[in-house]
This record gives structure tokens, C-alpha cells and sequence, in this order.
């Protein structure tokens, strides 16, 4: 007689899978008697300042925006000159590796500054007249002069 093909494991396997359809059917069928005919998702509005509430918003307080005043992406920046030369204290600045900063007297902001944007040489606690142009990490001193 030939042995079944049907080994104890398979059979397992098969009644493990007919087990988790069972579930699966009887979870779909409690969504369904659970769902009261209705959509199962609730309907979000957003008001007139951003904020999502589930009323709907009031047609009076409706606005009309034409497409030519939306604006995509970041706007322009007229380059408007400021003031040409600033002064400030030299609070820092390294000879052999040939950089250091400026401390603006006006706005006490910390500015780079490269021995390529000296005019005259340049020491700690100097006082300095210069210009600001903006490089790739941020604002440069060019055009540096001491000031006796």
C-alpha cells in the first residue's frame, strides 16, 4: 500500500489557514454591522484662519482670491542699497590662517572677514570702516580699512 501524500504538518498548516479566513470573514462582517449604512469617514472643514473643524464654514465670511495674487515659491527681494560703509571692532582675526571677524558697532552682529577683503592690515581691538557682501555661509567684510 502507498503511504498518503498528506503529512501531519500540511494538514496543520491547512487548518491554520482555513482558521485565519474564518477570522478575517467574521472581522468583515462585524465592519459591516458595525458601519450604519452610512460612509465610514467624517467630513473636515477648514476655516476662514486654517484651523480643521467639522462644521462647515459660514458663506458670508467667504472670500474671493484671484489666481494672480497667489504667490509660489519665495518672493523676489529688491536688492535696496543700505548703507555703504560700516564700523566696527576687529574682535578677532588669525594672521597665518588669514581670517577673523568684525563686531558691527551698529548692530553687534559678528561679521566674517578674509585677508583677501583687506585694504590695510589688520589687528585685534582695531577699529575698522568696511563693507558687507554676502557670501556663500553668509555675510562677508570686504573693503577693510582702519580707522585712527
Amino acid at each position: 500500500m502507498a503511504k498518503s501524500q498528506e503529512t501531519w504538518n500540511k494538514k496543520e498548516n491547512e487548518n491554520k489557514k482555513k482558521k485565519k479566513q474564518k477570522e478575517k470573514e467574521a472581522r468583515k462582517e462585524e465592519r459591516k454591522a458595525n458601519n450604519k449604512g452610512g460612509n465610514s469617514f467624517e467630513l473636515a472643514y477648514m476655516d476662514e484662519n486654517g484651523n480643521i473643524t467639522s462644521t462647515p464654514p459660514d458663506p458670508t465670511k467667504k472670500r474671493e482670491i484671484r489666481a494672480e495674487d497667489i504667490q509660489i515659491g519665495v518672493a523676489r527681494q529688491s536688492h535696496v542699497k543700505q548703507e555703504t560703509t560700516r564700523r566696527g571692532t576687529v574682535t578677532f582675526f588669525n594672521d597665518s590662517k588669514g581670517y577673523g571677524f568684525i563686531k558691527d558697532s551698529d548692530t553687534q552682529d559678528s561679521i566674517f572677514v578674509h585677508i583677501n577683503g583687506l585694504v590695510d592690515s589688520i589687528k585685534e581691538n582695531n577699529k575698522v570702516t568696511f563693507e558687507v557682501e554676502m557670501g556663500q555661509k553668509g555675510p562677508n567684510a570686504v573693503n577693510v580699512k582702519v580707522v585712527n
